[in-house]
């Protein structure tokens, strides 16, 4: 090897390596992103699954509000979304079901997004009071929305509109007792835990 073949290949072996240009960067950020997304929808769809036989209970509250908190409403309102309508596969294309579904879950990510930003993704308990206490009444409003929705869409007469109203409400109970027992609960934990998830 000649002198200058050798300061050439000394010179080529010091110089740093390139950059990584912005467009490679944001492409591996949003691989990340969709990854994290359709993990969490998996988990929405079976926590969901698992629990579809006890009446008012569901950890779909818990956990998309954890999630929309911690990375963010874009990725809150995708899940939502996706949620809402992959669900459909296991239990059924029902009109006004979707209809709610895909009113109802993207405003709450959109609502617990926006709380995440606003609180700058901070766990404090005082914080998690204000999550639960938030929680339940999104909950409460889920089941009014049904409420609402499904005696419009199947056009109930005001008798039946009415006592589909009352007959919902035992469920409302159990559903909103669920949602502050495990947000109140599980929401810190679960946030800490998703802070060790870098996007």
């Amino acid at each position: 090897m000649s002198a200058s073949e050798e300061k050439h290949g000394e010179a080529a072996a010091a110089s740093p390596e390139p950059a990584p240009s912005p467009q490679k960067g944001k492409g591996v950020r949003g691989v990340k992103y969709v990854a994290v997304t359709a993990v969490f929808t998996a988990l929405l769809l079976g926590a969901q699954y698992a629990l579809w036989y006890v009446k008012g209970v569901e950890l779909v509250t818990l956990l998309l509000l954890v999630f929309s908190y911690r990375f963010g409403v874009r990725c809150g309102v995708l899940s939502a979304v996706a949620f809402s309508l992959l669900r459909c596969f296991l239990f059924g294309f029902f009109p006004s079901v979707i209809l709610l579904y895909l009113i109802y879950y993207p405003l709450f990510a959109l609502l617990f997004g926006l709380l995440g930003r606003a609180f700058s993704r901070r766990i404090s308990w005082r914080i998690v009071l204000v999550l639960t206490a938030a929680a339940v009444v999104c909950t409460a409003c889920f089941t009014l929305l049904d409420d609402v929705i499904t005696p419009l869409f199947y056009g109930y007469t005001r008798e039946a509109a009415l006592a589909y109203f009352v007959a919902s409400l035992p469920t409302m109970a159990v559903q909103t007792v669920c949602a502050a027992v495990t947000v109140g609960l599980l929401a810190r934990p679960l946030l800490a835990l998703l802070k060790r998830v870098k996007l």
